[in-house]
Order: structure tokens, then sequence, then C-alpha cells
């Protein structure tokens, strides 16, 4: 069955940097489409990063140039590196697969993994 399992999430303050991770099991992760998705406390959810199986990313405007999706497909991880954090980057953090085509702007997902916690201060 599928899992995914994130991690690397905790407490920074402003400006620090976070390393999200998440690891995958129980599918094709290199033929797969991965997004990281969050949700803040009353805000809806939103996709803040997803990368393709091809290795195209796509990063929403409020993280651009500070968040960083990649892979690493020998080993099933998914990674969200989070630099120059800011405070209305708290929030759930998720790791989830993306139908494969899925538009950007219109997203199907497939599994969602348990999420972690990302505070900044």
């Amino acid at each position: 069955h599928v899992q995914l399992v994130e991690s690397g999430g905790g407490s920074a303050e402003a400006g620090e940097s976070l390393r999200l991770s998440c690891t995958a099991s129980g599918f094709t992760f290199d033929e797969s489409d991965m997004g990281w998705y969050r949700q803040a406390p009353g805000k809806q959810c939103e996709l803040v990063s997803m990368i393709r199986s091809d290795g195209a990313t796509t990063h929403a405007d409020s993280v651009k140039g500070r968040f960083t999706i990649s892979k690493d497909s020998t080993k099933n991880i998914a990674f969200l590196q989070m630099n120059n954090l800011k405070l209305e980057d708290t929030a759930l953090y998720y790791c989830a697969t993306v139908v494969g085509g899925s538009s950007w702007y219109n997203p199907t997902v497939g599994y969602w993994g348990q999420g972690t916690q990302v505070t900044v201060s």
C-alpha cells in the first residue's frame, strides 16, 4: 500500500532554513508527480511546490526563490528545502502524490502523508 512519511519539520527563526523529507513506498516513485502542500490555521490548504516525474518543478509565488523541491529517485525521497523562512510559512506541511498530468492550477491528489509541522518565529 502507498505510504508517504514526512520528516524534518520543527521550529525555526525567521531567516533560517529547514529541509523537509518525504519517504515514499508502495508505488513507482520515479514515474510519479509529487507535491508539497501546506495548511496554516484558519487558511485553506495550498500547493507549495510540485515536481514532475521528469524532474520539472513549479513553486508557488509565495515561496519562489526561497523553497526548492527535489527528489532522490534512488531512495524514493522527495525534499523541500526551505530557506529564508518567514512567519507566514508557519503551517502543517504535507507530502502528496499528484495524478500525472494534473494541472498546477487544479491538481488531483492521489495520496497524502500525515504532515509535519513547521513553526517560524
